[in-house]
């Protein structure tokens, strides 16, 4: 079961930031409430989150015994609170509108067990609940609902054709599925028990969401882009997916540090300039240290400063980090500063950098800098 929560991390990682993905179902009959949810999720990822909050009552009470609603509510609240584990009375409004909008969905299932849009909220509520368990530690509650969450994404698999949002979810589990046994060989005796999947057909699968899906594209931007940093050190690739988030929800934190990430990972300092000014403008507290990190790559590596690019860095390692959202960037901050030690011809202190980026750090490209030179 433990291996069951792991190959699914990933999939709850995307859950704090996705929104729910309907499907022509009895809901999308009625374009004006296509219009009115899109609209709300659009508000939602852009942190606005009182129109968001009106729209929501629109639809809630138009259709009060459907789902949608109570999922809207605990998605508005996992951004408008994020970290939403942080926050004991968000945590509590949020829990409550998942379980509100999971007890709907089984109720849709109880008519008509193989209802595509009960299918997906099912799947999201407990995905939630996964997320939320998990990032508080409750480890068993975690393993018990992405077992119930796994159950609805093979539900899902056949679905494509009904909706291009199960694109999304198909082409993210045939990616993890190959993927996560490869970085961690000791789970590799449990994926008997997982339907196989393949890494370039997920890759695939992912990129039709990101450009056919109806409500999951910034999702599938999102964690694809994710996806070529972390995993393949392609960080060229995702350029395209992280400028549209930005570009479309300027005031969205996360879109914003993934994009000037992306940019300045890629080598296009100067084009990272103005995305990294405008993160700065986030009121956010996810977002110093990130700043930090960026002005310390620029200065590192655009204006050819050391001595303020390690001031940055500096900096950036006394701020606190998130585990899910910002681990990376004190990873960063470590290797910038063993890079500008070992040109200072400080090489015991670069190694002693690189073994913390060794410690903390899961993007491909990191760890293997850090390893080439803790080696030499």
């Amino acid at each position: 079961m433990v291996p069951t929560l792991r190959i699914l991390k990933a999939f709850f990682f995307t859950i704090l930031t996705s929104l729910p993905a309907l499907t022509n179902g009895q809901v999308l009959t009625d374009p004006s409430l296509q219009q009115t949810i899109q609209q709300a999720l659009d508000k939602i990822y852009n942190m606005e989150f009182d129109e968001a909050e009106t729209l929501i009552r629109q639809i809630r009470t138009r259709y009060p015994q459907h789902p949608v609603g109570p999922i809207l509510r605990a998605t508005q609240l996992e951004l408008q609170y994020l970290p939403v584990h942080e926050n004991t009375a968000a945590t509590a409004q949020f829990t409550q509108a998942t379980l509100q909008g999971l007890e709907q969905a089984k109720r849709m299932l109880g008519r008509n067990e193989k209802d595509p849009e009960a299918i997906f909220f099912a799947l999201t509520a407990h995905s939630y609940l996964a997320s939320l368990y998990n990032n508080q530690g409750e480890s068993l509650k975690a393993v018990s609902e992405s077992k119930k969450a796994y159950t609805y994404m093979k539900d899902g698999f056949a679905l494509m054709n009904k909706s291009t949002d199960f694109y999304f979810t198909t082409g993210l589990y045939n990616y993890y599925v190959k993927r996560y046994p490869m970085d961690h060989p000791v789970v590799r005796p449990f994926m008997f028990f997982f339907q196989d999947g393949d890494m370039q057909t997920g890759l695939k699968q992912m990129d039709v969401a990101t450009r056919k899906a109806l409500f999951m594209r910034p999702v599938a931007c999102y964690y694809l882009a994710h996806i070529y940093l972390k995993h393949e050190n392609q960080p060229a690739k995702a350029i395209g997916y992280t400028k549209y988030l930005a570009d479309k929800y300027p005031n969205n934190p996360l879109f914003a540090m993934i994009n000037a990430e992306t940019l300045l990972l890629s080598g296009r300092y100067a084009e990272a300039q103005p995305y990294v000014q405008q993160l700065r403008q986030i009121q956010h507290k996810l977002v110093p240290l990130a700043v930090r990190v960026f002005d310390g790559l620029l200065q590192e590596h655009l204006s050819k400063n050391d001595r303020e690019a390690a001031a940055n860095y500096q900096a950036a390692l006394k701020l606190p980090y998130n585990r899910a959202y910002t681990m990376e960037y004190n990873a960063m901050a470590c290797a910038g500063l063993a890079r500008i030690a070992a040109r200072a011809n400080d090489p015991n202190r670069a190694k002693e950098y690189y073994k913390r980026v060794l410690k903390i750090s899961e993007y491909k490209g990191l760890v293997r800098e850090a390893k080439n030179y803790t080696k030499s």
